[in-house]
């Protein structure tokens, strides 16, 4: 099956600043990507892309099978949209978005789009305008979620927001998930809400994709090993594998991707010491790819 979305070398310039460095990802049919990575470093650039926002300088953006800068009106009727900008009319009631809305999707659910207001606990009767920021966001992804779109694309949605907001928001995905196992791509600073959620994670690291794959397999293959060596090092020796190091002295810290038989031998030549070793977190990867210490093999 050809991918809901497929970006294949894509890159991206604006003036002397690389956004997108040959950009390639894709996502599967009924699968969530979370994309992470520190601000600035191309997540929301790349859903651009894939909205037909920005047209690459360099490489091909197909969703559905389409590029959509050139056909944009079927595949953005198949995408639902929600980002942590606040872009909905803020004159509108809730009933008159519902209303607004269902004019431009022929697959519009009238009666899901109340469940939501109901789950979500809005007045349908309330102008956008005076509800707080949480009430909007869930505004947001109901309007977002009421037409059934085949892929739902986020964009740091639950950003500056309550936990119980944002547990609202991640529950809808969810739902939208587990019930109709449709497609999700979305970024994401907030490593918990990824990691309850994704199947696969991409990290994007200066414009470029640092890694790509499943979740399960992201975090069996990285382990965090503490180490103690015998003499006492500035920073340890390099090694195949390592990905980032801290500590002083004699005793580190090592987040290490590979062959752990590897690394141990490699740290049994310098007479060291494992005194723990267990499966890297997410938030311990990420931060060993976003902070490297230089000492990659």
């Amino acid at each position: 099956m050809n991918p809901i979305v497929d970006i294949q070398n894509v890159t991206r310039t604006f003036g002397a600043k690389v956004a997108l460095n040959n950009v390639s990802l894709t996502v599967e049919k009924g699968t969530v990507l979370g994309l992470v990575g520190e601000n600035g470093s191309g997540k929301t650039t790349i859903l651009k892309h894939v909205l037909g926002l920005l047209k690459p300088d360099q490489g091909s953006v197909s969703v559905f099978g389409l590029d959509p800068v050139t056909d944009p009106v079927p595949v953005l009727a198949q995408i639902g949209y929600l980002s942590e900008e606040d872009i909905l009319p803020g004159w509108m009631r809730i009933h008159e978005l519902q209303r607004y809305m269902q004019g431009f999707y022929q697959t519009w659910d009238q009666a899901y789009a109340d469940q939501l207001v109901k789950e979500f606990n809005l007045d349908r009767t309330a102008r956008l305008a005076s509800l707080s920021k949480g009430q909007r966001a869930r505004a947001g992804l109901m309007a977002a979620l009421a037409y059934r779109p085949e892929l739902l694309l986020l964009d740091e949605p639950s950003s500056g927001l309550d936990p119980i907001v944002r547990r609202d928001i991640l529950g809808a995905i969810v739902r939208t998930i587990a019930d109709e196992g449709r497609t999700v791509l979305f970024s994401s600073h907030l490593l918990g809400e990824v990691d309850r959620v994704a199947d696969r994670v991409a990290m994007v690291k200066d414009g470029k994709i640092a890694f790509c794959e499943s979740l399960d397999a992201l975090k069996e293959g990285h382990l965090r090993l503490t180490a103690i060596f015998e003499a006492s090092w500035q920073a340890p020796p390099s090694f195949l594998g390592l990905i980032a190091a801290e500590g002083q002295g004699k005793e580190w810290s090592l987040v290490f991707k590979g062959n752990i038989d590897m690394a141990q031998s490699f740290l049994k030549g310098y007479n060291a010491e494992i005194v723990e070793q267990r499966w890297a977190s997410l938030d311990e990867i990420f931060v060993a790819y976003s902070r490297p210490t230089g000492v990659q093999g």
